[in-house]
């Protein structure tokens, strides 16, 4: 476990009801450019650099999440934390948490040097493209409540 570093793109702004206000009402005018421009998970780097992190591996979720992976989707444990991975690269933000994991999950069966490469290489093209990136007025996804076991991992 740690403390995975980020700039704060978005306010803690509650409505009258005292619920948390959606993405779009909370992001911010620096935050808004910084994810438009994938700068959002620049700190990260200092977590790489601490061993914390790798460059690749599948994106670190919240300690809460731990009790509700199934056998197969825990797998994705197996390697470092990454800044983008293999599930970033095919689509970024509009996968489920389902084919997330699957993919998580094949990164961790197929990793090599190569394959990192690969997806580094991905990673620039998709951002310098703003490919996958959630769009303004999309629904951010859905908190992971658990799942049943999955039946495959597939590329």
């Amino acid at each position: 476990m740690f403390v995975l570093l980020k700039f704060r793109t978005m306010t803690d702004a509650h409505s009258p009801d005292g619920q948390l206000q959606g993405d779009t009402e909370r992001l911010t005018s620096l935050g808004l450019w910084l994810r438009r421009l994938s700068l959002d998970e620049l700190p990260q780097l200092w977590n790489v650099l601490r061993g914390d992190m790798s460059l690749v591996g599948p994106r670190p979720l919240v300690t809460w999440y731990l009790p509700r992976y199934s056998r197969v989707q825990g797998r994705r444990h197996e390697v470092r934390p990454g800044i983008t991975g293999w599930a970033q690269v095919h689509v970024r933000n509009r996968l489920s948490w389902e084919r997330k994991f699957e993919l998580d999950v094949w990164y961790v069966d197929h990793a090599s040097p190569w394959l990192d490469c690969r997806i580094l290489l991905m990673t620039v093209a998709k951002v310098l493209r703003r490919e996958g990136i959630s769009q303004e007025g999309q629904t951010p996804s859905e908190e992971f409540m658990g799942d049943l076991e999955p039946t495959s991992v597939a590329e």
